[in-house]
């Protein structure tokens, strides 16, 4: 696969809602991006606040744009604030550095694209995006180990 589709968007998607039922995160939104950055899929759960699609856009967005997980994102911007501030800026404002973007790579390991999740803890929403990327066979690269 050297793409992402639809189906396969969806299919991640899923997954995800999924995996979040059965840890009971709380109502998850999902985005799946393709590696140009562009919006293939969103899914946003019942109950879902207001700015959560824009949140976990963001989270896909930026693995795509910095060729990293958003966790990684997230370290930067603690050991580096005014880089990714102004890193921020140049992405008007489309990048959300906490845990939950996770590349998606195929056989190969060429990134085909990124998902975003928000909406419980970071760290679940990670866990939700790295579980869902694996259940479609494909590989999922956040960028450190949880």
């Amino acid at each position: 696969m050297s793409a992402l589709n639809l189906h396969t968007a969806t299919t991640i998607s899923n997954h995800a809602l999924a995996l979040g039922r059965e840890l009971s995160a709380a109502p998850l939104t999902v985005a799946v991006l393709d590696a140009g950055g562009h919006l293939i899929s969103l899914l946003r759960e019942d109950g879902a606040s207001l700015l959560r699609p824009q949140i976990a856009i963001a989270k896909a967005w930026g693995a795509v744009a910095l060729g990293k997980g958003s966790r990684a994102i997230a370290a930067d911007a603690q050991q580096r604030p005014a880089f990714i501030g102004a890193l921020n800026n140049l992405a008007d404002g489309k990048l959300v550095p906490a845990a939950g973007g996770v590349l998606i790579r195929d056989e190969r390991g060429a990134v085909i694209g990124a998902i975003g999740i928000t909406g419980d803890t970071s760290d679940i929403d990670e866990q939700c995006a790295i579980g869902a990327v694996q259940a479609a066979g494909l590989k999922a690269d956040a960028g450190e180990a949880v």
